[in-house]
């Protein structure tokens, strides 16, 4: 019954594209769900690419949103806007954190991630 399957390529068009919305696309994509032989516990042998990531609409409060991280220790908490966070390392920070947030958090979600290509 196993049978080795090619590997499919999604390609999205991030022009004008809300963040969520595509985002939300995407995650679906990398994690099959939009295929007919969809298994939870499989990941699929997918490649999803997003072209113009930087041409993404965002508005000013989103621009202003923040990104916290906890170090674990006391004090160690730390808030990014995302307008600095795209300063330091670009869009693809912005990307990366809102498909990583839609995936479900199992072992398959950093797999899945691999297989996600952001081109500005």
């Amino acid at each position: 019954m196993a049978t080795q399957t090619e590997k499919r390529e999604y390609v999205f068009d991030a022009d004008g594209a809300s963040l969520g919305r595509l985002a939300s696309e995407v995650a679906m994509a990398l994690r099959g769900k939009n295929e007919p032989d969809f298994q939870p516990n499989i990941a699929p042998n997918v490649s999803v690419i997003i072209n113009n990531a930087s041409k993404v609409a965002l508005n000013d409060s989103q621009l202003k949103a923040e990104y916290k991280r906890y170090s674990g220790y006391p004090g160690g908490l730390r808030h990014e806007s995302r307008d600095h966070a795209i300063e330091r390392l670009g869009y693809n920070i912005v990307w990366e954190k809102a498909v990583y947030g839609m995936l479900p958090n199992n072992k398959l979600r950093a797999v899945m991630m691999k297989n996600l290509t952001i081109n500005d």
